[in-house]
């Protein structure tokens, strides 16, 4: 009998091995795709914008809201789950972050920790029908997809919560923009970047840290590998579940404050079809569908992809039909890659 069918550290190393080759080919994709849309933006520069430093501060802006979704999908899918509900929980925060900050006049601190705490109920209610009544993900959250949107529509009166506030005999009076929204939608560092950029920086960073040097991110990681031997390895696998749903619920809400900062109102249909941006970023990074493999790393370049790749179409005057039909066509070729891999 050879040394190594004795030896208990074999399978480990073939595993190691295998997930290190399979990160450095995601790797690999992940650049490749980011360098083919950037190389896409030379071949259509749309005279010049896209050679423009103003160009690449927008599209920073304008993938930070769909990234912070991104960040927050992540340990979900990590977890072999979906949550198709986020767009609608943007949509619900961006409402109720408007109608505090703006009609209440609530101080910014007391609307930001309401609508994170909603934010974490919404994805706690996910997360509890999926651990505990065993509900697929894809029909637990498009159930709270649906209700969430139909609790935004109801909270606004089906209408956009803006500065414009109806007094009690019914004629309408204009407020100031909140100081909250005029700081999220603000230019720091000399203009170079938004504010917005950085909060979606620092979601990175944090939910990064919790993925890769956490205990929860080993959880999830097992649990998204192989559910049953992670429970039989002591991982506990419902709450494990329900804080990866939380976790995306609580930047759902990050993401419906800073899109209503954005717009300077809280719209019931904001973020509707953001979950499939947010999803084909994560995908588009490599981390797979199956749960078990993937990192912020991967998330981030395919954020970055796809936030180009929707600029540089935008750029060119290339319509939202046209942009969305594209994303879905990239779903499904990424997810075809992962599968051959």
């Amino acid at each position: 009998m050879s040394d190594k069918s004795l030896s208990p550290d074999v399978p480990a190393a073939r595993s190691a091995g295998k997930t290190s080759a399979w990160h450095r080919s995601s790797l690999a994709r992940a650049l490749f795709s980011l360098a083919l849309v950037l190389t896409l933006g030379v071949m259509f520069p749309a005279e010049g914008a896209f050679f423009r430093l103003g160009t690449h501060q927008g599209a920073w802006r304008q993938a930070s809201v769909v990234g912070i979704l991104a960040c927050g999908l992540l340990p979900v899918i990590l977890a072999g789950g979906i949550d198709l509900s986020v767009g609608s929980v943007l949509g619900l925060s961006a409402v109720v972050a408007a109608k505090l900050s703006i009609h209440a006049g609530e101080p910014g601190w007391l609307s930001v920790l309401l609508v994170l705490v909603m934010g974490a109920v919404c994805g706690a209610a996910s997360g509890s029908v999926v651990a505990f009544a065993r509900v697929q993900p894809f029909v637990a959250t498009l159930a709270m997809m649906v209700f969430a949107r139909g609790l935004a529509k109801m909270a606004s009166g089906g209408t956009k919560v803006a500065t414009a506030v109806p007094g009690p005999d019914g004629v309408l009076r204009y407020v100031e923009v909140p100081p909250l929204f005029r700081a999220l939608d603000a230019p720091v560092l000399g203009g170079r970047v938004a504010a917005v950029t950085l909060v979606f920086l620092a979601i990175a960073a944090i939910v990064g840290f919790l993925c890769a040097r956490h205990r929860l991110g080993r959880y999830l990681y097992a649990v998204g590998g192989n559910e049953e031997a992670a429970r039989l390895s002591g991982v506990p696998v419902r709450a494990t579940k329900i804080l990866a749903y939380v976790i995306c619920g609580v930047c759902a809400a990050v993401a419906g404050i800073c899109q209503a900062a954005q717009e300077q109102q809280g719209d019931p249909e904001a973020g509707v079809s953001y979950e499939l941006t947010a999803i084909a970023m994560v995908v588009i990074g490599g981390t797979s569908l199956k749960g078990g493999r993937g990192g912020m790393g991967l998330t981030l370049l395919g954020v970055l992809t796809i936030g180009y790749l929707d600029k540089i179409l935008s750029i060119n005057a290339v319509p939202e039909a046209s942009r969305l039909m594209l994303t879905g066509a990239i779903v499904i070729v990424a997810a075809v890659a992962q599968k051959n891999s």
